[in-house]
């Protein structure tokens, strides 16, 4: 079950955290994974030969999801050499923590920028070759707090709040061409985006946390592999939520 032989997958922000895990899962399922990235080409090249050693295929591609003519012909470039593209993953992100008062315009921006025009830009592009197929996934990176809200995050749970309305319109959009667009809603999940925080915040989340403990970046991968997978054929428009329990 959830195999991806001959699947082609881009994942933004595919090589750190939770888009290195998806990046490394769907690949072990037999997809050929591209993983865009923004700035760090060792860390790159470091994804790509990890995934390569395990038996996958993978390749590293730079870009900055806020800037659409980069987007559009990245996935052009993608889709003319491997033949298509058949998985996208909107997981490239952003936060700039501020209470509102504090937030400058161009924290507001650059938040927006890449965690809401980025992702649709991807769609947009993305949705082409799946369209001429008749066939394809699109899976958005959203947040427990775009549902539930958070003190200090007002820019960064609105955009994720954005890309739920994003993956409801898009699936009623397409369905019709074959296309599924679903969300996956990670909580508090172990990687460099939360290492910064406090012991006094880490032990505040684990406490509202019904499981007790923070999510693995694997454990979110395993939601996404299932959404890009033959057998997810029947659902779109839904938010799948790795949260341990925190919003239900």
């Amino acid at each position: 079950m959830f195999r991806l032989d001959g699947k082609v997958a881009l994942v933004t922000g595919g090589t750190r955290g939770i888009g290195r895990s998806c990046s490394e899962l769907l690949a072990q399922a037999g997809a050929r994974v591209v993983m865009a990235y923004r700035g760090n080409a060792e860390a790159a090249q470091e994804a790509v030969a990890a995934i390569e050693a395990a038996g996958g295929q993978a390749e590293a591609v730079q870009l900055d999801v806020a800037d659409g003519a980069a987007v559009d012909a990245v996935i052009k470039d993608v889709t003319k050499r491997l033949g298509g593209l058949d998985i996208l993953v909107n997981n490239a992100g952003i936060a700039r923590d501020q209470l509102l008062l504090r937030v400058k315009q161009d924290e507001i921006d650059q938040t927006f920028a890449t965690n809401v025009a980025g992702a649709i830009y991807c769609a947009k592009a993305a949705i082409r070759p799946m369209m001429r197929a008749k066939a394809g996934r699109i899976i958005n990176l959203s947040s427990v707090v775009g549902e539930t809200g958070n003190p200090g995050q007002v820019v960064y749970s609105a955009s994720k709040a954005a890309l739920l309305g994003l993956t409801k319109t898009l699936a009623r959009e397409y369905a019709s061409r074959g296309i599924t667009v679903n969300a996956v809603a990670p909580g508090y999940i172990d990687t460099d985006m939360t290492s910064s925080l406090s012991d006094e915040i880490k032990e505040g989340i684990v406490s509202s946390t019904p499981l007790g403990r923070v999510g693995r970046p694997e454990e979110v991968a395993a939601a996404v592999l299932f959404l890009a997978s033959d057998e997810a054929g029947y659902v779109t428009g839904q938010t799948i939520r790795v949260n341990g329990g925190m919003y239900v």
